[in-house]
């Protein structure tokens, strides 16, 4: 079985005291690339180098809407700068979070809008981040005038409906351990009507451990695995023809065409 984690932290503290570990054990359960993610310019520049010293690593650079309110005047520039890192495959993540409101709501949808703008100019994949914003989140987007289809909302959470709207932009769905929890069938019916090659799977690590590791803390890439199964019973085929489909979209839409 061959996965790819679309979407995990190792730059987070506990991912990355334990680095090589961390990597390795996700290369023995079947991961062929990990997408780092990133959440402020600092953790971007971070996410470059790690990436630029192991083959199977890419990374996204981009301001979270948590870090909206701290980003320094020349984020943008900064941003851009690692855009052009030949492992760079994303602006991400980024959206808006009005779940925790920890940068004011104004903040979040400026930074939000001019990174969507930078993705565009660029011609850059988005991953986006939304949290009880789900109508803003979809407005700038298609203020933005971004090609949804470039574009990913991960760790997908919402309702079925919603999902609709995702799929009416012509935008990737990604999903996470959540998808696996005993209290999330609703999101499993969900899962279940996404195209085949809109489906992306990650696993937000260190965060949402899926069933069966739940209890474990510190998430790791390695258990994209159990993701991989929990929605290939949804959809009704093996964890090994949901791994072969979901890496195949993720080469694609990220462009990882040194991923074997």
């Amino acid at each position: 079985m061959k996965l790819l984690d679309t979407h995990c932290h190792l730059c987070h503290p506990r991912l990355q005291s334990q680095l090589a570990g961390v990597l390795d054990r996700g290369r023995a359960a079947g991961v062929v690339g990990f997408v780092c993610a990133s959440g402020n310019v600092s953790e971007s520049e971070r996410a470059a180098g790690i990436a630029r010293t192991n083959g199977d690593v890419f990374f996204a650079a981009g301001v979270h809407p948590h870090d909206a309110k701290d980003a320094p005047p020349d984020y943008l520039k900064r941003i851009e700068q690692l855009a052009a890192d030949p492992k760079n495959v994303a602006i991400g993540e980024i959206g808006l979070d009005y779940h925790h409101d920890f940068s004011p709501r104004p903040d979040q949808q400026r930074i939000f809008a001019e990174q969507l703008a930078l993705a565009g100019k660029l011609a850059k994949p988005i991953v986006v981040h939304t949290r009880e914003a789900f109508d803003d989140t979809l407005g700038l987007i298609g203020q933005s005038g971004a090609d949804g289809g470039r574009v990913v909302f991960h760790s997908f959470t919402e309702s079925a409906d919603q999902l609709r709207r995702v799929l009416d932009i012509g935008a990737m769905i990604s999903f996470s351990g959540i998808v696996t929890f005993k209290n999330t069938s609703y999101l499993r019916e969900a899962a279940a009507i996404v195209p085949d090659e809109k489906l992306l799977i990650e696993t937000d690590a260190p965060y949402l451990s899926p069933e069966p590791v739940r209890k474990i803390r510190t998430n790791e890439p390695g258990h994209v695995a159990h993701i991989a199964v929990s929605l290939g019973a949804v959809r009704g085929i093996s964890p090994d023809a949901l791994a072969e489909l979901t890496t195949r979209n993720a080469i694609r839409f990220f462009g990882l065409q040194s991923v074997r």
